[in-house]
């Protein structure tokens, strides 16, 4: 932003959401290769990424390093320390924006309103109570574009998926923390299963597939 409040180059928060398995992850990537490619330059960040790594990891097989972002990280302090150190900074990819603070949100916007960095957030809408995090919440109403993932992922049956079940000892819970780590497959202490609305409601797990 221009001194008087001008608009410079137009930069944007966008929010890119859909549930598990819709390759949130590979977007985040491909949209860091993407922009890399052109010559821009980005930071890559996550948070409780599945590899429990400071990495933002696909189920394809994709990793890239990442900044992990922790309860007291201040993102604009992070972009700030990097300029001051001479880096030129474009962008922000924010994987697993779900599961950061509201403030962090801010700071989103406050990088794009400010610094005119774009800002691209990947990430889940609801929980396992087909509640919305706080996070996605405040990105549905700061994000300058909101787009769903169109890569569609199926309930057993065979409707569009559209909720993430926590499943525990082969049932459906509905209480609990609302963050708790843990994968698709079978063998997990603690999994999450994509379902159709009617089967989330009804808590019918379907006959998995091997």
């Amino acid at each position: 932003m221009a001194g008087d409040g001008r608009l410079r180059h137009g930069a944007a928060l966008k929010f890119f959401w859909g549930p598990m398995d819709c390759g949130k992850s590979t977007m985040a990537l491909q949209m860091n290769y993407n922009h890399a490619r052109q010559g821009r330059r980005g930071l890559v960040l996550t948070r409780i990424d599945r590899s429990l790594g400071p990495q933002i990891t696909t189920r394809i097989g994709l990793a890239h390093e990442a900044i992990e972002v922790t309860d007291d990280l201040d993102l604009c302090e992070l972009v700030r320390s990097r300029l001051a150190d001479g880096l030129r900074i474009d962008y922000l990819i924010c994987d697993e924006a779900c599961f950061y603070t509201v403030r962090h949100v801010e700071q989103m916007a406050e990088l794009v309103d400010c610094y005119d960095i774009d800002v691209f957030a990947f990430g889940l809408a609801t929980d396992f109570r087909s509640c919305l995090f706080p996070a996605a919440q405040r990105l549905l109403e700061l994000a300058d574009e909101v787009t769903r993932i169109q890569v569609e992922v199926l309930c057993w049956c065979g409707r569009q998926g559209l909720l993430n079940a926590r499943v525990v000892d082969g049932a459906v819970v509905r209480e609990g923390e609302q963050v708790v780590i843990g994968d698709t497959v079978d063998e997990a202490e603690v999994r999450y299963q994509v379902l159709c609305r009617q089967h989330y409601r009804s808590g019918d797990l379907g006959v998995r597939v091997r």
